[in-house]
């Protein structure tokens, strides 16, 4: 299997301390449904281009420049030489501004994941120094790089032998709870719900495999594509759900039983007698 490949090449800098580095994505979509755009009449695949707004013409990519608009079609040009000249430090460098405990991340800002590896041989001392001080003192560090010609703040941890780099999402990006949690109304509610609701609960806990999620979107499309090859009828489409919620403390009970109640039998007996 080849390696794969680095993503930025650089350094991590950590007070005095300053190792090679490599980033390499975490993540692949390989395997993933990639549809191609047919020309309905002839059944052909259609390329995109970029087009003259005026004319219409499509314009051959040496033609073709980045301009940020100032004001209404008032844009300046930035040519790709310019932003190669940009002198910033986290183009090469990623240095730990600041230090954060694990628990005190909020996942809504981790973006995209890759693996922080020791450049080479000479720089895996003090990378391994730093990855055991910072698993030690269960901690992440805050920097920021110039990853594919733009900025991104990330997050790295400790993780295995290496470290996990995360790309974070700016406080711009994340709307606010509250905004959207303001409109859910306060109930009331028999706390015996809640105790059948933690014992079904607990009947389903398990360790966190990622190897068991399934992609039901992406099997229904790959079973509707080999039906349409063998000229097939496609798969029937999955009912919707219908909201069961006229008596809540039965369908609670009924869920716990469907999964054995174990042990526990007593106790959801015991809810049932007492809310009868």
């Amino acid at each position: 299997m080849v390696a794969p490949r680095a993503a930025w090449k650089g350094f991590l800098k950590v007070g005095s301390v300053t190792c090679g580095v490599k980033i390499i994505g975490a993540t692949s979509e390989a395997s993933r449904i990639h549809f191609k755009i047919l020309n309905r009449k002839d059944g052909l695949p259609v390329k995109s281009a970029y087009v003259d707004e005026a004319t219409g013409e499509a314009v051959d990519a040496e033609d073709q420049v980045k301009g940020f608009e100032i004001d209404t079609d008032d844009y300046v040009r930035i040519e790709p030489d310019e932003i190669k000249k940009l002198k910033l430090t986290s183009a090469h460098t990623l240095e730990v501004g600041e230090f954060v405990e694990l628990g005190d991340i909020d996942t809504r800002y981790l973006e995209k994941p890759y693996y922080l590896i020791p450049a080479d041989g000479a720089a895996a001392e003090a990378f391994e120094v730093i990855r055991k001080a910072m698993e030690k003192k269960k901690v992440a560090a805050r920097s920021c790089v110039v990853l594919y010609q733009r900025g991104r703040e990330v997050l790295i941890q400790p993780f295995g032998k290496g470290m996990l780099l995360t790309e974070l999402r700016s406080d711009s990006e994340v709307i606010s709870e509250q905004s959207v949690f303001k409109e859910i109304k306060k109930v009331e509610y028999d706390s015996d719900l809640t105790e059948i609701a933690s014992l079904l609960i607990e009947k389903k806990v398990t360790r966190f495999d990622p190897s068991k999620f399934e992609d039901t979107y992406e099997d229904a499309l790959i079973a509707m594509i080999e039906a349409k090859r063998k000229g097939e009828a496609p798969p029937k489409s999955a009912p919707r759900p219908k909201e069961n919620l006229v008596n809540l403390a039965e369908i609670l009970r009924k869920s716990l039983a469907q999964e054995g109640s174990g042990s526990r039998k007593g106790k959801a007996t015991a809810f049932k007698t007492r809310s009868a």
